[in-house]
């Protein structure tokens, strides 16, 4: 290299603290909404849950975006793609998600979408030329093999049958799909020019909209809850499992890659594992302990630093 080359940026590592306090965040809180959505799945229809979420959490990402002195003003060309940003990430990923959740655990609903990191990855290169480091292939390895585990002994325990498991796992593919495009999609430069917040506040506006929409067609009339409960998950999944979490969680994308930015996934079920230890009387296996402990080394391994 000669002297008036410029020296190649370094990816930032797990320790850093622009990554591990947002990684944490992230996974903490998205590690609690899987039980928070199960209850949702009450008396309403889960396409009108989710409708509520994302209208509770595009007002709140607008409101965000208005303190943070965001732009809001969009062009024709970004209008599209947060139509479709908002389809596949707010309206169908969730909408997969809670119809999933009919049919089998929240616990292996958790579990089946830490798989993301995989098409995160490639798409990744795909799309946008991030290269696969051999740390990463390993570490995705050894973590796809706890998943494993974990799916296994989850299975094992689902109090559902054989067609139910089919059903509940093909959603939940899906889901991981549409979050996976929608993913990568947001780092290209055509919608990366505009800061986070307002990609989100109008991909979650439009979700919403899609949202209502899917709900009025399958389920007819909107249907609320009274309960304080119900209220409050609303208000918990909008504003502390969407508001919060989604801007920290595109910037991970930004800064170590969609592949990278989807180990969340793998640590989500484990923090899940952990509360329903805590508040639920949880028992561990000796599947989920190894499950568990190979997601971790997995992860570990694959967020090592390399040159970008």
């Amino acid at each position: 290299m000669s002297r008036s080359d410029p020296e190649p940026a370094i990816e930032p590592g797990l320790l850093a603290p622009r990554v591990l306090i947002p990684f944490l965040v992230v996974s903490l809180i998205w590690g609690s909404t899987w039980f928070v959505i199960r209850d949702q799945l009450s008396v309403v229809p889960s396409s009108w849950s989710v409708t509520y979420r994302f209208t509770v959490a595009a007002i709140g990402m607008f409101l965000l975006a208005l303190i943070m002195r965001q732009p809001l003003r969009i062009d024709r060309e970004f209008l599209g793609w947060s139509m479709f940003l908002g389809l596949i990430q707010f309206s169908l990923n969730f909408n997969f998600v809670y119809l999933a959740e009919h049919h089998i655990t929240s616990g292996l609903v958790a579990v089946i979408f830490a798989l993301l990191i995989i098409p995160n990855a490639l798409l990744g290169k795909w799309w946008l030329g991030r290269p696969i480091g051999t740390a990463f292939i390993i570490g995705s390895a050894i973590a796809t093999t706890g998943v494993g585990l974990l799916m296994l002994r989850e299975y094992r325990v689902a109090p559902v049958g054989g067609m139910d498991v089919l059903i509940g796992l093909s959603l939940t593919l899906a889901a991981v799909v549409s979050a996976s495009i929608s993913n990568v999609l947001q780092v290209i430069p055509r919608i990366a020019r505009f800061p986070t917040v307002t990609i989100l506040a109008w991909s979650m506006l439009w979700g919403s909209v899609c949202n209502a929409l899917i709900a009025l067609f399958f389920f007819g009339p909107p249907v609320f809850d009274p309960r304080p409960a119900y209220f409050g998950g609303v208000l918990y999944l909008g504003i502390v499992g969407t508001v919060l979490t989604f801007p920290l969680y595109f910037r991970l994308i930004r800064d170590i890659g969609p592949g990278k930015a989807a180990y969340t996934g793998v640590l989500i079920p484990l923090i899940a594992m952990l509360l329903s230890t805590a508040f639920e009387g949880y028992r561990w296996s000796l599947l989920a302990i190894a499950g568990a402990g190979l997601a971790m080394i997995g992860l570990v391994v694959a967020m090592q630093t390399r040159k970008a």
